[in-house]
């Protein structure tokens, strides 16, 4: 009896125990950055590295088990440049851009942020394109001063495009009927139990092209040598190669990050800079091409792809692809 009692009384010590343990380990606090050296240099003056990776949205990383791991994109860029603003040596930024795009709002952020950084610090910003820059990735590179892409890069998708889900026909098959009392007509333009209305597709459309007009515009401010007719004619969705995207005018040149890295220092006088990144503790980072994200997780529990897929709402999209 007794030994029952002790093995009963050791299971309930062996969960609680493990319980505590995965709460510190899962759940961790989201720690501040950390200034890395990426390239070591003999002179004080520094050029920031910092990674636009993956789908752009704010919304936070997530653990295995659904923890929030870190802040979502739009709060870790602008808790970078918070950081990079105290720092007078950095006399430069390296956006190393790697993403299909996003949301609207998030990319518009992410760019009017970096831009008004240079602009209100005097440095130039050069962007390395690695897989690929599309929409909203492209969208967040035009706050570039230079635009350099790998020979292997993707760079376009101008556009944008918004999702709704109609789920009227499966309701009619499961038997449920969706019953809504409003206080106008268009009080549930989007719902998802039902079609767009004529009317409500026109003024869906509206808004998409408001969204198309301003990355259109946004293109000609930032890209010399285009105007708004050419780059309309880009601008049907699809994405260009490297060698297109360059004979297009949507990039400057084509090589390596390191190349980016010392046409930085050239332009900047610089030849000693060192490159320096920040990340947070534990992160991974040992050279220009390591990922600067929380380290890479298998989340088979809660799917986390940058957006949120699980809401029935319509989200507006810069986003290559979907």
């Amino acid at each position: 009896m007794e030994m029952i009692i002790f093995r009963v009384l050791l299971f309930f010590w062996i969960v609680i125990f493990s319980y505590s343990c995965a709460l510190i380990k899962v759940s961790p606090q989201i720690e501040s950055f950390e200034e890395i050296v990426v390239e070591e240099g003999s002179a004080v003056e520094k050029i920031l590295l910092i990674d636009i990776d993956g789908p752009i949205s704010n919304r936070p990383k997530k653990t295995l088990v659904g923890f929030r791991s870190d802040t979502g994109m739009v709060d870790r860029i602008r808790e970078i440049l918070k950081k990079a603003e105290k720092d007078k040596n950095i006399k430069g930024i390296l956006l190393r851009v790697n993403s299909p795009g996003g949301t609207v709002t998030s990319s518009d952020i992410i760019y009017h942020e970096i831009k008004s950084f240079k602009e209100r610090f005097k440095v130039k910003v050069y962007v390395s394109v690695i897989d690929v820059a599309a929409s909203g990735g492209y969208y967040v590179a035009l706050a570039g001063d230079r635009i350099m892409v790998h020979p292997t890069s993707l760079v376009g998708s101008i556009g944008v495009l918004a999702l709704k889900l109609n789920l009227e026909s499966l309701m009619d098959k499961v038997g449920v009927e969706w019953e809504v009392v409003k206080s106008s007509k268009k009080k549930d333009f989007m719902s998802p139990f039902r079609p767009l209305t004529k009317e409500e597709r026109v003024l869906f459309q509206e808004t998409i092209d408001r969204y198309y007009d301003r990355f259109v515009d946004l293109v000609v401010l930032n890209r010399d040598g285009l105007d708004v007719k050419e780059v309309r004619a880009l601008a049907d969705g699809r994405v260009y190669n490297a060698r297109q995207a360059l004979n297009n005018h949507l990039v400057d040149s084509i090589g390596y990050l390191k190349d980016l890295v010392e046409l930085a220092k050239k332009e900047l006088d610089q030849p000693d800079l060192k490159v320096v990144t920040y990340s947070r503790p534990r992160e991974y980072k040992s050279n220009y091409y390591s990922s600067m994200g929380s380290t890479p997780k298998i989340n088979l529990i809660n799917l986390d792809l940058g957006f949120d897929w699980n809401q029935i709402s319509p989200q507006f999209l810069f986003l290559w692809g979907q």
